[in-house]
């Protein structure tokens, strides 16, 4: 049948532009794309049978949103109001759970609010106020620990490691050094189950210990690779032969320069004449109360979730061997971890927690 005589439709230069960028733009609802190409088929002369050929829908779709873009224009092409229920919780009744959540105290000399307590208190339902904070992003439940350093040479400590990590320097190598101290054997109760479909890996709660050890670590910045060896003890003899061991295992020919923490043994008489008849290591030190900034913890974070959190171990020994085994194959196809901030953008997010705690009035 031929189609019924409609009104043309005219675009101005403005609707055609934003029409041609809604067909075109992948992230536009297919909805609307489909539609605008509709209406720029209908523009260019096509008859509703010919549009709807060439666009692939139904002639009576073609009817619609030609028809509605004629009464209402580009608005025409939005989605009408759904029916449904209206909303019964407003801006006000919101910003005051907002408000409540962030600057009262919670009742009963609770630590925090919960939906519980915030219902009762706003007369709204657990499941409105759950919706609130989802959408705020706000859980009062959680909390996450963090400590600022007081260290008087903290800036130019953040400084000269940043400068390392950012810059390292010409013929010299920069392992950041570290001890992961007090790891222990530990053996379950129970064998652990293997995982299943519908069922992750199970471990008994309860556990034996069979005693410790400590892994002396330098993790090569540059390439990944990692010098280690285990001790039973981590004090200053303990380091001295580690530093003894980088030193035979690092040509003669490049500088070394050392990110360490302020742990004691660092420090003591030996280790300081040590260095001074070594003079190609350079310690530098991070800012007390300052790990984050040494990126060997980085690989023991590596270390204990991809071997040392489900393993078990039935003595010291084999803990040994086992973390030895990893560390090889680690070394096989080493990861650099990347330091991406400078030192001024760590200095300036610091600035900004100090001037929270000075504004807070707890």
């Amino acid at each position: 049948m031929p189609s019924p005589k409609v009104d043309p439709v005219m675009l101005s230069f403005e609707e055609r532009s934003v029409l041609a960028g809604w067909a075109r733009r992948r992230k536009t609802s297919q909805a609307l794309a489909l539609r605008a190409r509709i209406v720029l088929c209908s523009a260019d002369g096509g008859t509703i049978g010919e549009v709807a050929a060439a666009v692939g829908v139904s002639r009576n779709m073609v009817s619609k949103w030609r028809a509605r873009f004629l009464v209402d224009r580009l608005d025409g092409l939005s989605d009408e109001p759904r029916p449904g229920r209206p909303r019964v919780i407003g801006d006000e009744r919101v910003e005051q759970v907002i408000t409540k959540t962030l600057e009262s105290q919670p009742p009963k000399g609770d630590t925090h609010w919960s939906t519980r307590s915030m219902a009762a208190a706003t007369g709204m339902s657990q499941s409105a106020v759950s919706r609130i904070w989802r959408a705020f992003g706000l859980k009062p439940h959680a909390i996450e620990t963090w400590k600022l350093s007081t260290d008087p040479l903290f800036v130019d400590k953040v400084r000269d490691v940043v400068g390392l990590y950012l810059s390292p320097p010409d013929n010299a190598l920069v392992l950041a050094v570290d001890e992961k101290s007090q790891m222990q054997a530990i053996d379950r109760t129970a064998p652990i189950l293997p995982i299943m479909p519908t069922t992750p890996a199970r471990m008994t709660h309860d556990y034996v210990r069979h005693g410790t050890t400590s892994l002396f670590a330098a993790f090569d910045i540059g390439s990944g690779s990692v010098i280690a060896q285990h001790y039973r003890r981590h004090r200053h003899q303990e380091f001295l032969r580690f530093l003894k061991l980088i030193d035979a295992a690092v040509p003669k020919d490049l500088e070394l320069h050392l990110v360490v923490d302020n742990y004691a043994t660092h420090k003591t008489p030996k280790v300081k004449e040590w260095l001074i008849r070594h003079p190609r290591f350079h310690l530098h030190f991070t800012p007390t109360s300052s790990s984050w900034l040494n990126l060997v913890e980085r690989w023991f974070a590596e270390l204990t979730n991809r071997k040392l959190r489900r393993s078990a171990h039935r003595s010291i020994t084999e803990l040994e061997a086992d973390v030895r085994t990893w560390i090889n194959e680690w070394n096989a196809d080493p990861k650099p971890f990347v330091w991406t901030k400078t030192a001024d953008q760590i200095l300036d997010t610091l600035a900004a927690y100090c001037t929270r705690i000075n504004d807070s009035r707890h």
